[in-house]
């Protein structure tokens, strides 16, 4: 299987692992806008690609797939899931499976009011959001909601710009200063996320992987814990018949008052998988039986032990000058 990771940053310990479940049977290809991202230590083959923004970028990316005749594509990267369901049909005719949701699923999942919006109306608890601050004040003066509030963009990724806030005065003032930012219901329950595949073939749920989170950085997760639950599996499964997912994706949940709600969800490898995969929970397996096999996958939903840690930790790459840029292709 020939795979490529666009904007592949820092996803070091991810490609390790495709490469310690596949061995000889992977060619690894990677993304960046820059020969200074790290992962491109441990990929087959590097290139340095236009900014996602750029006009080239999609044609460029199309390009590499050719030349390396790659069979899935991927991103990394919350801004860039959209981009790739966009063209999914320019992908697939050269017979590359993208590795992302379908377009009105990429859409809800990058805009966090529109998620909200849409889970409301399907019936899906989820955390309740406001998207101006006319009508948080309408609600805040019929006793609905109270602070502390929760504020955060719209259409943010890795927990940028996310804060507390306990007055009105300050979130009226922070909100004149930013529209982009919305207002949610601060959650006061366990925190938690899922790490699920959907099957590219049978298109259902055949993995999920829950966790407890102990501790948190801006972007997520670094050190959680397994545990299983049926009433999880079954919220998330029931939530998912909502959507057009494609691949993997990693879920955040609070759990409060006897209920699970869903937070938001990010279609693509979450930073946390890692622990779903020293746990046993093997996605990558999964995609190699969709893409090479053509096969779907067995549902094993729950099929882990509870109770295994994760604590992540930080690391180097060390390399000259020269050889970051002999590495790093230019198309």
């Amino acid at each position: 299987m020939n795979i490529l990771f666009c904007s592949v940053g820092r996803r070091c310990e991810l490609l390790k692992d495709f490469r310690n479940t596949l061995g000889d049977k992977v060619k690894i290809v990677v993304t960046d806008n820059s020969h200074f991202a790290p992962a491109l230590a441990f990929a087959d083959v590097s290139y340095q690609v236009p900014l996602i923004t750029h006009k080239d970028y999609i044609p460029t990316v199309l390009e590499i797939c050719k030349n390396e005749k790659i069979d899935a594509v991927t991103t990394l990267i919350d801004p860039e899931i959209a981009i790739l369901a966009e063209h999914r049909a320019e992908f697939e005719e050269i017979g590359v499976e993208v590795l992302a949701p379908y377009i009105e699923t990429a859409r809800l999942c990058f805009d966090k009011y529109e998620m909200y919006r849409y889970l409301s109306e399907k019936g899906v608890n989820t955390v309740r959001t406001f998207g101006n601050i006319g009508d948080f004040k309408a609600a805040f003066n019929a006793g609905e909601i109270s602070f502390p509030v929760f504020v955060k963009p719209r259409t943010g990724s890795g927990s940028v710009g996310a804060r507390r806030v306990e007055s009105l005065e300050l979130l009226e003032e922070l909100m004149a200063r930013d529209e982009s930012l919305i207002v949610q219901e601060l959650m006061t329950g366990k925190d938690m996320d899922a790490d699920i595949y959907v099957d590219t073939v049978s298109h259902e749920p055949v993995a999920v992987f829950s966790k407890k989170k102990i501790s948190t950085t801006i972007g997520g997760a670094n050190k959680t814990i397994s545990f299983k639950d049926q009433a999880l599996f079954d919220f998330v499964t029931d939530a998912l018949k909502v959507f057009e997912f494609n691949g993997p994706l990693d879920m955040d949940l609070f759990y409060q008052d006897g209920k699970y709600y869903l937070s938001e969800i990010n279609p693509r490898f979450g930073g946390a998988y890692l622990h779903a995969y020293g746990a046993g929970v093997d996605f990558i397996k999964f995609i190699y039986n969709n893409v090479v096999n053509k096969q779907a996958n067995k549902p094993c939903i729950g099929e882990y032990e509870e109770d295994v840690v994760m604590m992540m930790y930080d690391s180097v790459v060390i390399d000259s000058l020269a050889h970051l840029k002999e590495r790093t292709k230019e198309i």
